[in-house]
């Protein structure tokens, strides 16, 4: 690695060889939770820096040692990102003086450093840094580095540049061995990095190329950090691409400052093309040869980050939603060529990112891989899919989320439950409002395979299909079959159960099933109320429908006009138009008005009973009342009048009205419910069967 860094151990050090060997001053990157103190000594009569450790590691320059004392100092500041090492320096205590080494003991004066920086802390000219330090002793150029590292981490940057300036005259006057050199400028442009005062870059770029100061590897990467600070990612890139035109190697801190150029551009596509170029020069040898940096190490550290780069990106992408799925999946499929993995932990952490309809394609690819990969996933995650895929309406592939989790595990827990019983009551509703009635039955037997007990409100959701779809016998299954199920049957599952056994004509066995109703305590509804009142009309037993009226009064379940167009169309259905006519009138003594259908239903029949006018007088009336009325009633009256020959001013009808939009039909097909509930389309042909049991596995 090309820069000092700090372990955890007090003794361990490691220290840039590259550095070393160039000059005798070295940066420091300091990576503890606490900062430490490091204390320097130099021998009498020297020029150059010797530096001894407790242990003493092998440097290509030996003339260059170092002696440490640790003492805790204040908290470091964390690196800016991932994998760039940092050339910053913290504070340090120095000793200057003689010394002497005899049986591993060190003696020496000591000068206060800290405090020393601490005076300089409000310097702005050259002038007030001479008056500070006109009768120190020299110290080491490292020394005068970090200090310029500590007063941009203080937001101080004018004293660093009065620092610069001062040993820019001591070399310019030849007072003293100091003289600037690439280390110095790349402390300062670090500095100027932390305090953030980007503006003084060029001037300081100027003044190196005016003091023949040639920049190295870590003047480049620090620029690039600066232009990345800057919102210049490409220009930080050009930087990158630049330095073998200027026969410089870049460093593994090069590359992966490079890389986090791209993360910061979202690019992940051309993060992953540097990637594989970059490997490919590494494994071919271009790159890496130097031995100090530990290229095997650090390559590893780099597969690391452009991994973490391509989950931060894509987790970017579907927060902000833009083309999330296409770049997502490109992507991921990128990193496939480039044989690059993400854990199983990022896996899901992007699958918590997907929370929007149009994310269940990632969500599912993203499981797909997670079961393909690892026996275990989280079952959080899996609940959340389930989740997305109801949001988006794949209701099936929820389901077979939730099988895998009963095949493979883990174990579905509650919020399994509820999350998937709420999307078969989203499947069931579609199949009762639509009388799709097959499916509801195969659904319910598909939700008893997967051993979730279906309630009352999946029971009566598959008794309402089969009513509406006409379907008596599948009715009368299925109310059977819930009894038997032990699920107690509500007012809902009779009602529905009567409205089946109306429209199959068995009166009679409506009337038991009324009957029981009663008998097991169950209070009938408006609903349940109406049929029966349909029922009698039907059966021209008015006395009872008469008394099916009052007994509603009676138990406070008042009669609407719902229950009134059942009984006028009962009787328009059964030649009955003159008892029908007098039931509409009998709706003013109860204060209900009647609507569109009240009308149509009395206007159509007495039209096709001979009677033009009483039906022409009726459809006047629903026009002054505002009524918006049907095609079929208009055509009707103009039917009528023409058949009977009535002298009738037809103008006042006024234009014939527009169609209507149909209602929903009743679909009795299983390929409707394919297209309307996203479920496989190919299925085996409807087996009465499945009415009474759930069919078993392999039939």
């Amino acid at each position: 690695m090309p820069y000092l860094n700090v372990w955890s151990s007090r003794t361990n050090c490691l220290i840039s060889e590259q550095e070393l060997a160039s000059s005798s001053t070295s940066v420091f990157t300091w990576r503890r939770t606490e900062s430490w103190v490091l204390a320097y000594s130099l021998p009498h009569n020297s020029t150059s820096d010797h530096v001894s450790t407790r242990n003493k590691p092998k440097f290509r320059n030996q003339d260059f040692c170092l002696r440490t004392e640790f003492v805790p100092f204040r908290p470091q500041k964390k690196d800016s990102f991932a994998l760039t090492q940092a050339s910053e320096e913290k504070d340090i205590h120095c000793d200057v003086g003689s010394e002497e080494y005899e049986a591993g003991r060190v003696k020496g004066e000591k000068v206060d450093v800290r405090a020393l920086a601490q005076s300089l802390h409000f310097v702005k000219t050259a002038d007030e840094v001479e008056e500070v330090l006109k009768d120190k002793v020299e110290l080491p150029l490292q020394v005068y580095s970090s200090m310029i590292r500590g007063f941009g981490k203080d937001k101080k940057l004018n004293s660093a540049m009065a620092l610069i300036e001062w040993l820019s005259r001591r070399s310019k006057g030849n007072i003293g061995s100091i003289s600037l050199n690439v280390f110095i400028y790349n402390s300062l442009l670090g500095a100027i990095k932390e305090a953030g005062k980007y503006n003084f870059v060029d001037k300081v770029m100027e003044d190196m190329v005016s003091e023949g100061v040639q920049p190295n590897v870590v003047t480049y990467n620090t620029l690039m950090r600066i232009y990345i600070e800057q919102d210049r990612e490409l220009e930080a890139l050009n930087l990158f691409r630049e330095m073998p035109k200027k026969g410089l190697s870049p460093s593994p801190a090069s590359y992966s400052t490079a890389l986090f150029a791209y993360r910061r551009l979202e690019d992940g596509f051309g993060a992953i093309t540097f990637f594989v170029e970059t490997r490919e020069k590494y494994q071919n040898g271009e790159i890496g040869n130097i031995e100090e940096e530990n290229w095997e190490d650090e390559f590893a550290k780099l597969e690391n980050f452009i991994v973490r780069i391509c989950y931060q990106v894509m987790r970017q992408w579907l927060v902000k939603g833009e083309n999330a799925n296409t770049n997502v999946l490109k992507l991921l499929t990128d990193m496939d060529r480039a044989r690059l993995q993400l854990s199983r932990a990022e896996y899901e952490r992007l699958v918590w990112a997907c929370t929007r309809e149009e994310h269940h394609v990632v969500a599912k690819e993203l499981y797909n891989r997670i079961r393909e990969r690892d026996t275990e996933i989280s079952l959080s995650v899996c609940n959340h899919i389930i989740w997305l895929m109801g949001k988006a309406k794949k209701w099936w592939a929820a389901l077979e989320i939730y099988e895998d989790l009963l095949d493979k595990g883990p174990k579905p827990n509650n919020m399994s439950y509820e999350l998937i019983v709420s999307h078969f009551n989203i499947l069931l509703s579609a199949a009762r409002k639509r009388g799709i009635w097959r499916w509801g039955v195969r659904l319910l037997n598909k939700m008893e395979e997967k051993g979730l007990k279906p309630s009352s409100r999946e029971w009566n959701a598959v008794l309402v299909a089969c009513s509406k779809a006409s379907e008596t016998s599948a009715a009368v299954q299925i109310f059977r079959r819930m009894v038997e199920k032990g699920e107690k049957p509500t007012v809902i599952s009779y009602g529905a159960l009567l409205s089946a056994l109306e429209k199959g004509k068995l009166y009679d066995e409506a009337l038991q099933v009324w009957k029981h109703m009663i008998k097991v305590g169950i209070e009938p509804n408006l609903y349940a109320y109406t049929i029966m009142a349909s029922i009698y009309t039907a059966q021209g037993k008015f006395n009872i429908v008469d008394s099916i009226i009052k007994e509603m009064v009676t138990t406070g379940v008042e009669p609407t006009v719902v229950t009134f167009n059942a009984i006028i169309s009962g009787c328009a259905r059964n030649g009955m138009e003159s008892v029908a006519y007098e039931w509409f009138q009998r709706m003013k003594t109860q204060n209900i008005t009647p609507n569109e259908v009240s009308y149509e239903m009395l206007i159509e029949a007495l039209a096709n009973d001979g009677k033009p006018r009483l039906a022409y007088e009726l459809y006047v009336r629903a026009l002054s009342e505002g009524l918006s009325l049907s095609t079929k009633a208009y055509d009707a009256v103009i039917s009528s009048t023409q058949a009977y020959g009535a002298s009738i001013d037809l103008s006042i009808l006024g234009p014939r009205p527009p169609e209507k939009k149909k209602r929903v039909q009743i679909r009795k097909s299983l390929s409707e419910f394919c297209n309307i509930a996203d479920v496989p389309r190919r299925s085996r042909p409807f087996d009465r069967e499945e009415i009474f049991t759930a069919q078993t596995k392999g039939t």
